[in-house]
C-alpha cells in the first residue's frame, strides 16, 4: 500500500480543495474537510485506476517534508495521507457465456470507448456495483 500527500486548500466563501503534488490535475473538493477527505480518496483511487489502464507508470511518493517546503503549498491549511492499495491488483481470467449480439454490442461500445472488452465489462460491473452499493468502496 503506497500513501501519498493531499494539499488541502481553501479560499474565501469557497469548498475546500485538495490537490496531489504527485498526480497534477488530480483534484477535488468538499465541503468540509471530513468530505474532502473522503473525496482525496476517492479522487486519487480513480485517477491511480486510469493511469493504470492506460498503462502508464505510477510516481513514488513524495516525502511531506519536500512538500510542504515547496513555495507553492505555503498556503495549504492542511497535508493529508492518502493511502492507496497495491497499485496492480491480482487480475483473474474468467469463462463468461454471452448472447452473440450481447457480445457484438459489448465490443463495439468497448471500441468506442477506446477500451478493451474486459476492461469495458470491468467498468461495466463497477458501475452497476456503486449503484446498488454506492458507499462501498471496491
Amino acid at each position: 500500500m503506497a500513501n501519498y500527500i493531499a494539499i488541502v486548500h481553501k479560499e474565501a466563501k469557497s469548498d475546500f480543495g485538495v490537490s496531489f503534488p504527485d498526480f497534477p490535475g488530480c483534484i477535488t473538493a468538499g465541503k468540509n474537510i471530513d468530505e474532502a477527505k473522503d473525496m482525496a480518496q476517492e479522487a486519487l483511487t480513480l485517477h491511480i485506476q486510469g493511469m493504470l489502464e492506460d498503462g502508464e507508470q505510477l510516481p513514488g511518493p513524495s516525502r511531506l517534508e519536500e512538500i510542504m517546503s515547496d513555495p507553492d503549498y505555503v498556503n495549504a491549511i492542511a497535508f493529508l495521507v492518502v493511502s492507496v492499495p497495491d497499485a496492480k491488483p491480482r487480475t483473474v481470467r474468467v469463462n463468461v457465456t454471452v448472447p452473440e449480439m450481447t457480445l457484438k454490442q459489448i465490443d463495439a461500445a468497448a471500441k468506442k470507448r477506446g477500451m478493451s472488452r474486459s476492461s469495458f465489462l470491468v467498468h461495466a460491473a463497477q458501475n452497476a456495483i456503486q449503484s446498488i452499493q454506492p458507499d462501498a468502496s471496491a
